[in-house]
């Protein structure tokens, strides 16, 4: 079964201004929300202390993070750092095709985690491309993370989605196509056989 594009968007740049808009918008109170709460974990916390929010389920426990999510590529900072500028580049070049508002949502909230984890290792100690990520909120015996990690997390969980669901970055929805070919029906009987003529033999 093959699958046919939707109809083309009718082009409507003051809805396509309006989306890229909230795009930005959203992405800049991401990372406004990322860094200010960073800044509030440096002065409040204590590196390594743990401070139960909900029990074991959630606390605060400020960390300075080499690498990824989940401790992983811990010796590669500046890989992670040309990934992030990778990503933000990305997300600027096609902002301009966008016709959905989920899509919206999803790359601002991309935009912004990212901005605000790219940030960090810009500007924080041990040097530029190579500083350290805050984190500071615990999941359990898990992960520590930061609001940038959560708008990356739910991001790429509605990017699944709308994937799923067939809806592209203009807005336009993949179709299921019918068959092209159909089997041809056996030829219905034009009537009924005439019967055989005896041949006569004179002997």
């Amino acid at each position: 079964m093959s699958h046919s594009p939707g109809p083309a968007p009718a082009t409507d740049p003051a809805r396509r201004r309006r989306l890229v808009a909230g795009l930005v918008a959203l992405a800049a109170v991401t990372l406004v929300l990322d860094q200010a709460t960073k800044a509030w974990a440096l002065q409040a916390l204590d590196e390594g202390v743990r401070r139960q929010v909900l029990g074991d389920l959630l606390g605060l426990q400020l960390l300075f993070n080499p690498g990824a999510a989940l401790g992983i590529a811990t010796g590669t900072t500046w890989l992670l750092t040309i990934v992030a500028i990778v990503v933000v580049v990305v997300i600027v070049r096609v902002a301009g095709r966008l016709g959905s508002r989920a899509w919206a949502v999803a790359l601002g909230l991309l935009l912004g985690g990212a901005l605000g984890n790219l940030t960090d290792r810009i500007v924080r100690d041990p040097g530029v491309f190579r500083g350290h990520v805050v984190d500071f909120i615990a999941y359990l015996d898990w992960f520590v993370g930061n609001v940038a990690d959560i708008a990356i997390v739910v991001a790429a969980g509605m990017l699944m989605l709308l994937s799923l669901m067939g809806i592209r970055l203009d807005g336009t929805r993949e179709s299921r196509a019918e068959p092209e070919d159909a089997p041809a029906a056996p030829a219905a009987p034009t009537g009924p056989a005439a019967p055989e003529t005896p041949t006569r033999r004179d002997g």
